[in-house]
């Protein structure tokens, strides 16, 4: 078992980043690369791994340490410019996609109950690879890489108390919605706590030892930590990575941590993630009926993604451009979206005939989504300009 790991391990390092290599090559982003190794390496063409647990791990991790990097490489200060906006960008970045993936599961004639959670699905967004892509272009520090981050957080809690309400609705037995509501806010009150503690032990400790290797590697434990902790509070394990990196990054080896972690993150873990997505893609043969719903709900959950985020952005004073990169920006749906559909599968919401379809629009909004920003920040320099002002803007 040890020695096939670290065949499938050696296999997903050097075919990520040679298909990187010729992404890049071809003006794409190397994680379009990586994904597409993935595929080809996993069932759907050559069906090289057999035993995926260990794979899945490493992915799990790997998505962790992603946004914990993106949340030290986040700017504070355009966070906080961007705050009123993100929420507008996030509430109609939901209610857009929930109303087309309604629609169209309605147009094909599914349950009510059915419709209702296919268009959950398509309320979430993936914050990794676009993350990834954005480091990537060099946009991520930038009010509009930012604005796209913390909207797609507030969108995966958002679709998460969705779905949330809905099983509470179908089985009395589980947690109540105003519990998991009481939950969510618990999370938010531990990490101002945890934060402000964090802070002060980890600067105090920072400025008495004489070593800074050992510096990161506690910078890690937290990320982990304060990720276990949100998966406990009913929130995503990579919000809680996000947030323990925009606490980190305010200590005095902030730095020097994100390097670190970005070296471990670029070498090994990052790689593994995007080949996992790839490798959980799963196309078999189908009928005409189902490949025209695989693609009716593809546009339309690229589509209605696209214009409700935009219309938040236009809506808080960014500019068109602006606007359109964050619509883009929002497109990728990924892990909790499998996560959702997963759970929404074995509670019986969504019939195994759709499952498989809706898990590979997931997958095209996910291979699509690098490529769309990368034309979309095409001809930009390296820093955005931030938002124009006016008396009615919500970015202030």
């Amino acid at each position: 078992m040890a020695t096939e790991a670290l065949r499938d391990v050696a296999i997903i390092l050097l075919f990520t980043k040679l298909f990187g290599v010729i992404t890049r090559k071809y003006s794409m982003t190397q994680v379009l690369g990586a994904l597409l190794a993935g595929i080809i390496l996993g069932p759907t063409v050559f069906n090289i791994f057999h035993d995926h647990h260990f794979i899945e791990t490493m992915g799990e991790i790997g998505v962790i340490i992603i946004l914990f990097v993106a949340g030290m490489q986040t700017d504070l200060r355009e966070l906080k410019k961007c705050s009123k906006a993100m929420i507008f960008i996030a509430v109609l970045g939901v209610i857009f996609p929930f109303l087309g993936g309604f629609a169209v599961a309605s147009f094909f004639g599914l349950p009510m109950l059915e419709t209702i959670f296919i268009g959950i699905i398509l309320t979430t967004t993936s914050v990794s690879i676009t993350v990834e892509t954005l480091m990537e272009l060099g946009k991520l520090r930038t009010s509009t890489g930012v604005a796209i981050i913390g909207a797609a957080v507030l969108d995966d809690i958002l679709g998460i108390i969705i779905l949330t309400f809905l099983i509470g609705r179908l089985d009395p037995t589980t947690t109540s919605f105003s519990m998991e509501l009481l939950k969510i806010a618990g999370f938010f009150i531990f990490v101002l706590i945890a934060g402000v503690i964090f802070r002060f032990l980890f600067n105090w400790f920072s400025e008495r030892e004489g070593k800074k290797r050992r510096i990161p590697v506690f910078g890690f434990v937290f990320c982990l930590v304060l990720a276990y902790v949100a998966s406990l509070f009913s929130v995503p394990d990579i919000t809680g990575a996000y947030i323990a990196g925009l606490i980190v990054c305010n200590t005095v080896e902030s730095d020097y941590i994100e390097h670190k972690l970005e070296v471990l993150s670029y070498m090994f873990f990052a790689p593994m993630h995007f080949a996992y997505i790839g490798i959980n893609t799963v196309i078999g043969p189908m009928e005409g009926r189902i490949i025209l719903f695989i693609a009716v709900l593809s546009i339309v959950a690229i589509l209605t993604k696209i214009g409700g985020c935009t219309l938040g952005a236009k809506l808080s004073g960014f500019k068109g451009k602006q606007s359109v990169q964050i619509g883009i920006g929002m497109v990728c749906r990924g892990e909790i979206a499998l996560i959702i559909a997963n759970r929404g599968y074995n509670l019986g919401l969504i019939s195994e005939k759709y499952f498989v379809p809706v898990i590979i629009v997931i997958i095209i909004t996910t291979l699509i989504t690098p490529l769309l920003l990368k034309l979309a920040f095409r001809g930009d320099s390296e820093e955005i300009p931030t938002p124009t002002h006016s008396s009615h803007q919500a970015v202030s």
